[in-house]
């Protein structure tokens, strides 16, 4: 993952098309502008000293592709535990790690630009000369369309870019005539046929001899892509386009980039992870800025940088919008949900998205960038290398280092903006880590665990692409650079593109569609280039104040806290605030979160977030307690989840018309009779009076002996269940206030006691959405009498109906109809759907208690059709409920259930409800009023598309 290069503009770019001169100078006012406010902040590292860095880094490119090339070329990739190469076919198989390989030389062409930057010219002739010679493109292997593009077209394009400005020198490079460029094009049409699917997304993956969908070609059979795969094209195509004049392969990645901008989640304006090619639907519905997103928002803004249209930049600043209002919580990002952006999609966050503070540069918003950046850092100087994933209270959760380079490609472009000696000593750091952890005698080798130390016998051809070119940049002067680096900008795989490409071969219509779809806040389009006097404003320590309060973020001996507690006790002052303390109720405590900066936010969903910013604190002392309150009472929610999360229980509608077809998700309590435990309640169901349950009811005669229905709010749940058990009830169903509500779309909850013994209450106690509790009233609204079961999990409907008696005027009210209208397999299906509860695994989100009276379990039930809709792929962060808890028998629903002579099945009995016939025979009465089962579950499982229409006539 790379930002743009040292050039052009590090702030939001001017919206009306400029001249790449004009850019590029931008570019170079803005970095002195910024370098200059910080001569005065900060203590340089001494000329001799970078110096010595810059040459710490040549030797270790050196190590690196000197020992690729003895011991692994022509491979893809060197190991360098067993010294040797890789080969696609001849080591077993990593997955889908080994789709960039090709057997094309990987990390030879990977490199070439490398070699310019890094001012080997004659070894870059030499490694020309070898592509030209050796690299075959017609290999009979299936590899990833995205990594292709840009390790490889990028590889030759970065190459071809440097061997033309080398030839103008007049020095190297004097025989080349454009041969990279023309393995480019043939590259780029050999990856023209995944381009062939209805939306103009491309498939996955691509034979390079036999393409797509031919037998030998053993792919074109995917279904899905990740948004970054269909959306980081766009630099590489266009700029084959532009070089040779070949419009198509601009045209394509336009449409792909068109096509998902279109597919954005219109409310929220966020993408999702995986969109299927062939439908458009988003298949994993979570948003962040990493893994399987990332290259999609940088590829929006660069492509404005190097092409000048307008609507590339319009459509950035509209997602850059979302992120920061939904996934931004400095310094954390986190994913959410695209539906729900407001709820977190998973508490821990992976190191693709350690590009981000680069691009916030590229962009001009440099305090996040500076945030997020030294949140990451501190993750480094606690494991030496930034893990594949960590958790938000900063624990590994995926051990892994491939060596990425995202987090120096961000360091490289604070140090631009900035100027700040920071950075270098941060380079420092990365540049010691590498020596004393990665590296091996035959190069460097990735790490497998980073607690561990131990090693991965693999070199990715990125840690040469990308890792040596921003760590040179980083200590590099102007004139240690034999070219003019402000005049190009870095791919994704830091791969350089002359910016002169704007305005050569325009032939490419761009029509502006983003004001199709949304307004653009002109706020947008401020600056062209960010004015040092607001970035920095007035205090050369600028960003040393940003990061101050940052430093103990992850290391929780916190010294100074320590020794602010230990003066507390001996000045009679009080000791900050413990997040095992805090009470929202109370104002000392909200009064105390002020003053560390830390903001308590009410969401719609009745859930109460807390929000950090640490330059609100009253002073850098209150900002470390915010600090440390956060990261206590993440560990809080962490701990609470894992002690008290339970699996979600069934509301199952057993009495006529339903006769136990349908299931509703429900949320269990914390207190209570356990139903895991104990025998199901079953009865039927009363609205108690007053309706929230939160006094002495006045209807005990109406709910005694019966399941009483409150509503959620106003006060604790444990008070809502004494009043209805004083009153006599056997049970209590709480219904959600939010209306709209579902467990579909929302965190399921767990309601939690009131801090009290809660041993008294001895009823089971069962929560609901508004829209599974809505089809309860309903049913009391056309029934009166409704009956229900609260059980752990939905029971057989012979069970249910056991030793019961259907009316013999309900079985044979019509013999022709019943005869006619026998259930069908789709309608059993249906029926088995119906009966299933799955749970999704949600994430904390820095809440300890939802509101005054409730907690959260961060589970989210869906109901199977829900479930049925998602892909595997989606399904990979859900946690699902064992089979005994998921469903009844599977085969119930095609089972016919005959309880005496007189009763036939069940399936016939609910079809009759909606026969042509009913009015027939005035015995049946009812069937003129009862809205059809399938019309309730397809009410309460509706498909994604209606919902996402309903949110936005919410909105």
């Amino acid at each position: 993952m790379s930002e743009a290069g040292g050039g052009p503009g590090f702030g939001s770019p001017v919206p009306q098309r400029a001249p790449w001169s004009l850019v590029a100078a931008t570019a170079a006012l803005c970095l002195v502008s910024a370098t200059s406010v910080w001569t005065a902040g900060a203590s340089p590292m001494s000329k001799e000293e970078k110096q010595k860095l810059g040459n710490q880094v040549l030797e270790m490119f050196d190590h690196a592709y000197g020992n690729y090339m003895e011991h692994a070329y022509p491979a893809d990739e060197l190991m360098p535990l067993t010294c040797r190469g890789r080969v696609r076919g001849q080591e077993p198989s990593r997955g889908d790690v080994d789709d960039a390989l090709g057997k094309f030389s990987l990390t030879l062409i990977d490199s070439l630009d490398t070699l310019v930057v890094l001012n080997k010219t004659k070894e870059f002739e030499d490694a020309v000369q070898k592509v030209l010679r050796d690299v075959n493109l017609d290999n009979d292997v299936v590899v990833s369309v995205f990594e292709t593009n840009i390790r490889v077209l990028g590889g030759l394009l970065g190459g071809h870019s440097l061997a033309i400005m080398l030839k103008e020198k007049g020095e190297y490079m004097q025989w080349y005539n454009d041969e990279l460029l023309q393995m480019a094009k043939q590259l780029g049409y050999k990856l023209l046929p995944a381009f062939n699917t209805t939306s103009g997304l491309p498939y996955p993956r691509i034979n390079l001899k036999f393409g797509i969908r031919k037998p030998e070609a053993r792919t074109g059979t995917e279904t899905d892509t990740c948004t970054a795969c269909a959306g980081t094209l766009i630099l590489e195509f266009a700029a084959l386009s532009r070089f040779t004049g070949a419009t198509i392969f601009e045209e394509y990645a336009r449409k792909a980039l068109d096509f998902l901008w279109e597919k954005r989640q219109r409310s929220s304006n966020l993408v999702g992870v995986t969109i299927n090619i062939h439908t458009g639907d988003w298949v994993r519905k979570d948003s962040g800025v990493g893994a399987g997103i990332d290259s999609y928002y940088e590829y929006l803004l660069k492509a404005y940088v190097l092409l000048g249209d307008d609507s590339f930049l319009e459509r950035f600043n509209t997602h850059y919008d979302a992120i920061m209002r939904y996934i931004s919580q400095p310094p954390l990002l986190l994913d959410v949900h695209i539906h729900k952006p407001m709820l977190n999609a998973r508490t821990w966050m992976d190191a693709l998205l350690a590009f981000f503070p680069g691009l916030q540069v590229l962009k001009g918003d440099i305090r996040p960038a500076i945030e997020t950046h030294e949140m990451l850092y501190q993750v480094i100087k606690k494991h030496n290398f930034l893990p594949e994933a960590f958790t938000t209270d900063f624990r590994v959760h995926w051990a892994q280092h491939p060596l990425r380079p995202e987090f120096a490609e961000s360091t490289y472009f604070l140090y631009k903006a900035t100027g700040d000696p920071y950075y270098l000593e941060v380079g420092k750091t990365l540049i010691e880590n590498l020596n004393k952890y990665a590296r091996v005698p035959c190069g460097f080798a990735a790490m497998k665990d980073v607690r561990t130390g131990s090693h991965e016998d693999r070199m990715d051809s990125f840690f040469l692409a990308e890792m040596f070119k921003y760590l040179y940049l980083l200590f590099a002067d102007k004139e240690d650079i034999i070219f003019d680096i402000e005049d190009y900008i870095f791919t994704t795989e830091a791969h350089l593109l002359p910016l002169w490409l704007s305005t050569t071969n325009q032939s490419i219509s761009k029509k502006n569609t983003t004001s199709e779809y949304t307004e653009l806040d002109d706020s947008n389009f401020d600056w062209t280039c960010p004015n040092t006097q607001i970035l920095f404003p007035n205090d050369p320590l600028y960003a040393q104040s940003i990061r101050e309060p940052l430093k103990n973020v992850v290391d929780k001996s916190c010294p100074r806290g320590i020794i602010r507690v230990e003066e507390s006790f001996r000045s009679g002052a009080k000791p900050p605030l413990r997040a095992r303390d805090f009470m929202a109720t109370n104002p000392e405590h909200l009064e105390i979160l002020k003053k560390m900066g830390v903001s308590l936010i009410h969401l719609k969903d009745g859930r109460v977030q807390l929000v950090q910013h640490a330059i609100q604190a009253a002073s850098s002392i209150d900002a470390e307690d915010g600090l440390r309150f956060m990261q206590e009472m993440i560990e809080l929610s962490s701990q609470q989840q894992k002690e008290q999360q339970l699996p979600p229980r069934a509301v199952q509608i057993v009495s006529h018309p339903f006769f136990g077809r349908v299931v509703l998700t429900a949320g269990p309590a914390q207190f209570g009779l356990d139903l895991s435990k104990h025998k199901e309640t079953r009865g039927f169901v009363a609205s108690s009076k007053p309706y929230n349950g939160c006094s002495e009811l006045t209807n005990p005669e109406a709910v005694v002996g019966k399941i009483a229905l409150i509503q959620r709010g106003q006060c604790m749940f444990a008070e809502k269940a004494r009043n209805i058990q004083n009153a006599g009830a056997i049970g209590g169903i709480v219904i959600d206030d939010n209306e709209g509500s579902s467990s579909d779309t929302a965190p399921l909850f767990q309601m939690a006691g009131d801090g009290k013994d809660t041993d008294d209450i001895k009823i089971p106690m069962l929560f609901l959405f508004s829209k599974e509790g809505s089809i309860i009233l309903d049913a009391i609204r056309e029934y009166e009498e409704v009956e229900v079961l609260l059980s752990d999990k939905a029971k057989d409907r012979a069970a249910i109906l056991k030793g019961k008696m259907i009316p013999n005027y309900i079985i044979n009210s019509n013999p022709e109809m019943e005869n006619e209208e026998q259930p069908s397999s789709e309608n059993d299906s249906q029926n088995q759907s119906a009966e299933q509860i799955t749970s999704n695994s949600q994430d904390v989100d820095l809440v300890d208690h939802e509101s005054p009276e409730e907690s959260s379990l961060n589970s989210h039930a869906e109901s199977s059709e829900s479930s049925e809709s998602s892909s595997p792929a989606e399904m990979d962060n859900a946690v699902t409920i064992s089979p005994s808890e998921q469903n009844s028998n599977p085969t119930e629903s095609q089972e016919t259930t005959s309880l005496t002579g007189e009763c036939t099945d069940l399936d016939n009995q609910l079809q009759e409800q909606s026969g042509t016939e009913e009015d027939s025979n005035p015995n049946v009465s009812w069937g003129k009023k009862v809205q059809p089962i399938d019309s309730i579950l397809a009410d309460w499982n509706e498909d994604i598309e209606a919902f996402e229409m309903m949110e936005k006539d919410e909105l």
